[in-house]
């Protein structure tokens, strides 16, 4: 076999592969702010605003109006396909300390989604530790606890996406 038999053949192989192996994009996520001491009893649990990964800023989130004393924090949160950022567009302060006070990522997927997820210090400005961002199955937490925002502060993660079939 050689030559447009071959051809065909391994363009039909490229077809069959999965489009979103190894990558965000593509995929369907629900972003949410949460601040707990137990997470079966939240203190505060935002709107979640669903999109399909693409290009661009994915989420835009503005204050939602005051909830036990606690509202949103401006935040934008841009996907690619390995990698999230996220960045305080205006004003500024510091997140309300609890056990968890932060986003959480949830992609549609029933695998577990995330190999790893590496902080880049050369992009990111926010006091933030590795044990401050974990995962389960398919949602990433991001727990910004106490840390200061504003329009210096941003994080970058870089991750390594596992090959979960889009849901």
């Amino acid at each position: 076999m050689g030559g447009p038999a071959l051809r065909g053949f391994l363009a039909a192989l490229v077809m069959v592969a999965p489009a979103a192996a190894g990558t965000l994009e593509g995929r369907t996520v629900t972003f949410t702010v949460m601040t707990w001491d137990d997470p079966a009893q939240p203190y505060l649990q935002a709107r979640g605003r669903t999109v399909t990964v693409g290009d661009g800023v994915e989420f835009g989130l503005e204050p939602e109006g005051f909830l036990s004393g606690l509202d949103v924090v401006p935040v934008t949160v841009e996907i690619a396909p390995q990698r999230i950022e996220l960045s305080y567009p205006r004003g500024g302060g510091r997140f309300y300390e609890a056990q968890f006070n932060g986003y959480v990522l949830r992609f549609e997927t029933e695998c577990a989604l995330f190999r790893a997820v590496r902080i880049d210090p050369e992009f990111t400005t926010m006091q933030i530790q590795d044990e401050d961002i974990f995962t389960e199955a398919g949602a990433l937490y991001i727990n910004t606890s106490g840390r200061e925002y504003g329009p210096e502060v941003r994080l970058g993660l870089d991750i390594d996406v596992g090959d979960c079939p889009i849901s």
